[in-house]
């Protein structure tokens, strides 16, 4: 498996193909809640590839200088449950820790949340709403 990062066309298009098929297809997200206004060239993607198959993806932006927010993190469900997520996610923030930032803050659906917390994240707002899925605010400090 191969990792990349940046905002080269393909990688973003790979990014998207994927985000499609986990959120829209598979959660059933409206694509017009999927993908919005941050979704812009500039926007930098981590992207894992198997051979050629987009296996996960996560978008990074800051929230602050300090503030790293990983978003639209998702990995391919045959590749689920075997540690590519974490590794995924552990690149972004030593990415965002070797630019400055200190902490961490995401959106975990609710299902997701033991994953984050095994993961270094602790729960940080009550539940609530987004795209239709119930969710939690988790930070962690990097």
């Amino acid at each position: 498996m191969n990792d990349f990062f940046g905002n080269d066309t393909w990688i973003q298009a790979a990014s998207f193909a994927l985000r499609y098929e986990v959120f829209v297809l598979e959660q059933h997200i409206p694509p017009e809640w999927e993908f919005d206004a941050l979704d812009t060239n500039q926007r930098n993607y981590f992207l894992l590839l198997d051979d050629l198959i987009p296996v996960a993806t996560l978008r990074y932006q800051l929230k602050s200088e300090t503030c790293f927010q990983p978003d639209r993190f998702c990995v391919a469900k045959p590749y689920r449950k075997k540690g590519i997520g974490r590794s995924l996610l552990f690149k972004a923030e030593q990415v965002a820790k070797n630019n400055g930032c200190r902490l961490s803050y995401l959106v975990a659906e609710l299902t997701a949340q033991s994953f984050y917390e095994r993961c270094g994240y602790v729960s940080c707002t009550p539940p609530f709403e987004e795209d239709g899925i119930l969710c939690v605010g988790m930070e962690k400090i990097l």
